[in-house]
C-alpha cells in the first residue's frame, strides 16, 4: 500500500490552509470595497437627489411640467455630464429628463427604486439600462408635500467608471494574493521540512536499530516532544544492547557447554521438528545440522526406535528412558534421556533428547562375556583332562608302569598347555597394566638386533620343520621402543607363521622405513586366513581353527599379546592374508 512521506503531507496542509485564508481575505476585501464605494456613490446620489428633490418641489407649485423637464436638463448640463436626472409623477409618471424626451418614456412606476423610495424614503437599484446599454445605479429621492410624496426625483449613474476602479484593484490585490501564495508556499515548505527532517532522522536511525547497529543515537530535534521520542528511541536502544549482548553471551555459553558435550543433545520443538543439534549428537546420528534444522525427526533419523522415543517423551508429561539400537551402522547403542520444555503459553514448547554413545561400553560388556566364556572354555578342558587321568590314575593298578607313564604324560601335557594359558594371561595383564600406569620403558635403538634375537628364540620350532626364516633389515634403521617387548611380538608371530606352514617353506621378516615411522612385516605362504576371520583374529581366544589350534599347542592369546604390545609403543598392527597363498601381519611403529 502506497503511503506518502509526512513532508507530503504536512506540506500540503499548510499550503491548502493558507491558500484557503488568503482567498477568503481576497475574497472578503473586494466584496467589502466594493461596497464601500457602491455606497458611497449611493451617500452621493442622495445627496444630489436632495437638492434637486427641493428645487423640483418649488417648480411643480410654481410652474408646469414642461418647466420640470427644462430644470432636469439645467441640471444634468449643471453636472459632472455622467449624472442623468429624472423626475417621476406618483403615479409613474416621468415628468422631466436630463438626458430623454418624457413624453416618450414609459410608465416608472414599476421601477425597484421607486418601489423602494416609496416604502423607505429612499431606494437604490442597480441594473442594465436598455435605453443607455449599460449598468447603470440608480437612485429615488421622494419629493413631498403636506408629508405625502407627489413625485420622485431620481438620478442615475453608471458604474463603469466603478468597475473599471475596482477591476484595478481586484488585480492589485490578485498580483499581491500571488506573491503572497508563492511565499507562503515557500514557507510552507520550509517549515514542513524543518518538522520532517528530525522524523525522517529519527526514521533513518531506527531502520540501523532494526539493522543491529544499536550504538547508534539519534540526536536531539529542537522540539520538546520530538527530544522526548529521541530519548526514548535512545533508552531502548541501549536496553536492546544490553538485553541483546546478554543473550547472545548466555546462547555462546549454551552453545560451548553444548560443543563440549560428548553426548548428543537433540533438541524438537512440539511438531517433532528439529530445533538444535549439537555438534556430539550430529557426529552420532551422521547428520547434517544445518540442513536437519526445521526438518521432521522421521525426516532425519531413519530410526524407528528414536522416532518413537521422541514420539513418546513429547506426548509424555515426565522425563523418559530407554536404550535404542542402530543395527545398520555397525551395531551402535544409545541410551537415551529426554525430557519435554514447557511453554507457560502453549503449555508444550518441545523436547530435549540426550543421546550417550554406549556402543563401546556395550561391546567391552560382549567382549567381557565372550573372554570368560572363552577363559572358563578354554582352562576347562586341560583341567578335565587333568582331573579324568588322576582319577584313572588312583582308580586304576599301580603296577601297570607303561599305562601310567601313558596318563602322566597326558597330564603334563595339559598342564603345560593349562601353564601356557595362564602365562599368556599374566602377559596381556601385566602389557595393560604397564600402559596404564606408564611403567613402561623404550630406547631409541637399532631394530636389527632384536629382531635378529627374535628369530633365534623362534629358530628352535622352525628347524624342527625344516622353514627358514629370512630377516631383512638395514643396520641404520632405529626406533624407540622396548627390546624384550618387540622381542615377544616378533616370535608370536614368527611362531604362528611356522605353525601353519608347510615344511621346506620360507618365512620372511621385512622391515621399511616409512614417513611416520618404521614398519616391520611377517610374511609366510601357509595356509592363509579367510577374510570373514580377519576382522576378530586379534580378540583373546578367537581362533580360526580350533582343533588345529589345539593340536598345535595354541592358546588363542597370541595375536592379542601382538596387538597390545604395538598398542603401547603407540603404533597399530594390520593384516593381509589370502587362504591358501599366506599371510602378511604389519607392525607399524611411529617415528
Amino acid at each position: 500500500m502506497f503511503r506518502r512521506k509526512l513532508i507530503w503531507q504536512l506540506y500540503p496542509s499548510f499550503l491548502a490552509t493558507t491558500l484557503l485564508a488568503l482567498i477568503a481575505a481576497t475574497t472578503y476585501s473586494s466584496y467589502t470595497l466594493r461596497t464601500f464605494y457602491l455606497d458611497q456613490l449611493k451617500e452621493e446620489l442622495r445627496l444630489v437627489g436632495d437638492v434637486a428633490a427641493s428645487q423640483v418641489a418649488l417648480t411643480l407649485r410654481t410652474g408646469t411640467s414642461a418647466d420640470v423637464d427644462a430644470l432636469c436638463k439645467t441640471l444634468g448640463q449643471a453636472g459632472s455630464g455622467q449624472m442623468r436626472l429624472t423626475v417621476i409623477a406618483s403615479d409613474g409618471k416621468v415628468l422631466g429628463d436630463s438626458d430623454e424626451n418624457p413624453a416618450l418614456m414609459e410608465d416608472h412606476s414599476n421601477r425597484a427604486e421607486i418601489i423602494e423610495a416609496i416604502a423607505d424614503g429612499l431606494g437604490r437599484s442597480m441594473r442594465f439600462s436598455p435605453t443607455l446599454g449599460r449598468n447603470m445605479m440608480y437612485v429615488a429621492v421622494p419629493v413631498s408635500e403636506d408629508g405625502q410624496p407627489v413625485a420622485f426625483v431620481r438620478m442615475a449613474v453608471p458604474v463603469t467608471e466603478i468597475e473599471r476602479a475596482l477591476s484595478r484593484v481586484y488585480v492589485t490585490i490578485i498580483w499581491a494574493g500571488a506573491i503572497v501564495a508563492v511565499c507562503a508556499a515557500v514557507l510552507s515548505l520550509l517549515i514542513s521540512r524543518q518538522i520532517s527532517e528530525p522524523i525522517t532522522r529519527m526514521k533513518r536511525i531506527a531502520q540501523l536499530f532494526a539493522q543491529g547497529q544499536l550504538d547508534m543515537r539519534v540526536p536531539d530535534a529542537g522540539a520538546a516532544e520530538l527530544d522526548e521520542l529521541a530519548r526514548a528511541l535512545n533508552e531502548m536502544a541501549t536496553q536492546l544492547q544490553d538485553r541483546i549482548l546478554t543473550i547472545t553471551r548466555q546462547r555462546n555459553e549454551v552453545k560451548a557447554i553444548l560443543s563440549s558435550l560428548g553426548e548428543g543433545v537433540l533438541a524438537v520443538d512440539s511438531r517433532g521438528r528439529i530445533v538444535s543439534v549439537n555438534k556430539a549428537a550430529a557426529q552420532l546420528l551422521g547428520i547434517d545440522p544445518i540442513a536437519a534444522q526445521g526438518r521432521s525427526i522421521e525426516e532425519v533419523v531413519r530410526n524407528v526406535g528414536l522416532q518413537q522415543f521422541v514420539r513418546r517423551t513429547l506426548e509424555g508429561d515426565q522425563p523418559a528412558e530407554g536404550d535404542i539400537s542402530f543395527p545398520e551402522e555397525g551395531g551402535r547403542f544409545f541410551h537415551v534421556h529426554g525430557a519435554p520444555l514447557a511453554d507457560p503459553p502453549t503449555d508444550r514448547a518441545g523436547a530435549v533428547i540426550v543421546l550417550s554413545d554406549m556402543t563401546r561400553i556395550h561391546r567391552l560388556e560382549s567382549l567381557r562375556r565372550d573372554f570368560v566364556a572363552n577363559v572358563s572354555h578354554e582352562l576347562k578342558t586341560p583341567v578335565t583332562s587333568i582331573q579324568g587321568f588322576v582319577e584313572a590314575l588312583l582308580d586304576g593298578r599301580p603296577d601297570d608302569p607303561e599305562q601310567t607313564s601313558r596318563y602322566l604324560g597326558i597330564i603334563a601335557k595339559h598342564a603345560e598347555r593349562l601353564n601356557a594359558i595362564i602365562d599368556d594371561l599374566l602377559s596381556l595383564s601385566r602389557l595393560e597394566e604397564g600402559a596404564e600406569k606408564r611403567a613402561i620403558l623404550f630406547e631409541d635403538v637399532k631394530l636389527r638386533p632384536a629382531l635378529e634375537a627374535a628369530v633365534e628364540l623362534a629358530g628352535v620350532r622352525a628347524e624342527q620343520k625344516r622353514i627358514r626364516v629370512e630377516l631383512s633389515c638395514d643396520d641404520s634403521i632405529r626406533a624407540k621402543i622396548n627390546a624384550p617387548l618387540l622381542e615377544q611380538a616378533i616370535v608370536n608371530l614368527v611362531d604362528n607363521a611356522v605353525k601353519y606352514s608347510d615344511e621346506g617353506t620360507t618365512v620372511w621378516i621385512e622391515v621399511q622405513p616409512q614417513d611416520k615411522g618404521v614398519a616391520i612385516r611377517v610374511k609366510d605362504t601357509g595356509c592363509g586366513i579367510p577374510r570373514e576371520h580377519l576382522a576378530r583374529i586379534f580378540e583373546r581366544f578367537y581362533v580360526v581353527d580350533k582343533s588345529r589350534s589345539r593340536k598345535l599347542g595354541g592358546t588363542g592369546l597370541g595375536l592379542a599379546i601382538v596387538k597390545h604390545i604395538i598398542g603401547v609403543h603407540g603404533g597399530h598392527i594390520g593384516v593381509e592374508s589370502i587362504p591358501g597363498k599366506g599371510s602378511t601381519f604389519t607392525l607399524h611403529l611411529p617415528q
